[in-house]
């Protein structure tokens, strides 16, 4: 029984074997074993009958193609299935890396995130970027609050400005203040950028380029927000810091304008959206603060600067008088370019030299030049001193004296001087912008990349993510860790 039965089960089997055998496909013609079926590359361009692999299957081109993903289940797909890979099918591991946009399936590409990361790298590597990008660097929040005069955990730069200047000076200075304007306040806003008032590994004298820095930003705050009462008992010179708010402003309030580019329709007012109040107007981004910052597109990237997210002051840009960021402000204009204008800082602590171009426009170290760099379309350039400018002058010479610093030499005014531009030592293009250049060997002939230019857009290139964030808006493309994979479908 149970040899029939197991005669009976060989028999089916041979049975199933032979139905097997009798319906199986035509065999194909086979290659030559030493021809490797490579693996299929958007960047190349195929003719009709050449054959490639592509996720573990084999295909025929049908015509000439580039580009195309074989997708044999549509119609117009150039390919043709053949057959499952068999070892003629060359090795991943025996091929090089994807580079480049892969195409997806369903439209679009993606980017390996590596490569991003090495396109912003590269584009960024020369000294003057780098430069500008270590003199802008914060520290947290967290230790922002932790600040108080006097407190030994207080970083390093804002010991060397308690040492320069004491609470006790900083009310002997500013006796007209407003009460928002605190030394503690002060001491806050220089924590949070680690190159203000930073020490140098280059043998320039710390203390000195601060003492500098200190007089020639207490200068412009008492031009910006000063008293400007020469009948007053107090000296003109210490009359800086009495409006935290632009004269005529007030919160809540509608006479002041600068709301034009709130629109969402522009560009800024895309990127830098601004708040609304409870009747769902838009709210004011009147001057504010030591440097009466002003307009939705700068309370923006100030705000990314100190919070990491535009949002914040544009919800609540009375954060700009009431916090430590009213004297934050003033250090975030100072330390940052206005491209192509170099930062006051870089003028000051000599990172910033003038090249033939800017000599001959009458551009040189000194105070002169950090007012052409505030408002040089305005003071700068008439052949003699505005009154801005003079009274800037006058400032700078008291706080310099005050403070203990040499300005023998120095150019201390801007009346000859014509504006910074793009071909002067200072020109730093820091945003990013849509590279429209045509590429023969990329996909549609597109760049898949962005180009650092010098006027503004919506991405500032000293802001880390921003060339992912421009490659991402410009191109049809996702940034993913690894290409992937999508299972085969017929």
């Amino acid at each position: 029984m149970s040899r029939t039965t197991g005669g009976s089960l060989v028999l089916s089997g041979i049975g199933l074997l032979f139905h097997a055998t009798a319906f199986a496909l035509p065999e194909r013609e086979e290659l030559p074993k030493t021809s490797a079926l490579l693996k299929w590359d958007s960047h190349k361009t195929y003719l009709a009958q050449d054959e490639i692999h592509y996720q573990q299957d084999v295909y025929r081109a049908k015509w000439w193609t580039q580009g195309d993903v074989p997708q044999p289940q549509k119609q117009s797909s150039p390919w043709d299935f053949l057959y499952p890979c068999d070892t003629r099918c060359k090795s991943d591991d025996t091929q090089p890396p994807k580079k480049g946009p892969q195409p997806k399936e369903g439209g679009g590409y993606t980017i390996l995130r590596d490569e991003i990361m090495l396109a912003e790298q590269e584009k960024t590597s020369f000294p003057l970027f780098q430069q500008v990008k270590a003199s802008i660097e914060t520290r947290s929040n967290q230790v922002v609050e932790q600040v108080m005069p006097n407190r030994s955990s207080n970083p390093e730069n804002v010991k060397r400005v308690e040492h320069i200047l004491s609470q006790a000076d900083w009310n002997e200075i500013f006796p007209m203040r407003h009460p928002a304007y605190t030394y503690r306040r002060f001491l806050q806003a220089v924590a949070k950028f680690e190159g203000f008032c930073a020490s140098f590994e280059d043998g320039r004298n710390a203390e000195v380029i601060c003492r500098q820095s200190l007089a020639t930003m207490f200068a412009h705050f008492t031009q910006e927000t000063g008293g400007h009462d020469p009948n007053s008992e107090i000296d003109e010179w210490r009359q800086g810091l009495v409006h935290v708010r632009e004269m005529g402003c007030e919160e809540g309030g509608y006479g002041c304008g600068y709301n034009a580019e709130c629109d969402p329709g522009t560009w800024q007012g895309k990127t830098w959206p601004c708040g609304t109040n409870a009747e769902g107007r838009y709210l004011q981004y009147f001057g504010r603060g030591a440097k009466q910052l002003s307009y939705n597109y700068n309370y923006g990237p100030f705000s990314q600067a100190m919070f990491g997210d535009v949002r914040v002051l544009l919800e609540q840009p009375t954060l700009v008088a009431d916090t430590w960021l009213n004297l934050a402000s003033a250090v975030f204009f100072f330390v940052y370019p206005q491209s192509p204008k170099p930062s006051m800082q870089h003028v000051i602590d000599g990172t910033w030299q003038p090249n033939d171009h800017d000599q001959a426009n009458g551009i040189l170290p000194g105070f002169g030049a950090t007012t052409n760099i505030i408002n040089g379309g305005i003071e700068c350039g008439s052949g003699s001193e505005s009154p801005q400018s003079t009274n800037r002058i006058a400032y700078y010479k008291a706080h310099a004296k005050n403070l203990g610093v040499d300005i023998s030499g120095e150019s201390l005014g801007c009346a000859d001087q014509k504006r910074f531009d793009t071909s002067g030592a200072g020109a730093l293009n820091i945003y990013w912008d849509q590279d429209w250049s045509y590429y023969p060997d990329m996909p549609e002939g597109k760049s898949f990349a962005c180009k650092l230019v010098g006027y503004q857009t919506a991405f500032l290139a000293l802001n880390p993510g921003n060339y992912q964030s421009c490659v991402e808006k410009y191109f049809d493309v996702e940034v993913v860790e690894q290409h992937p994979v999508s299972p085969r479908s017929f």
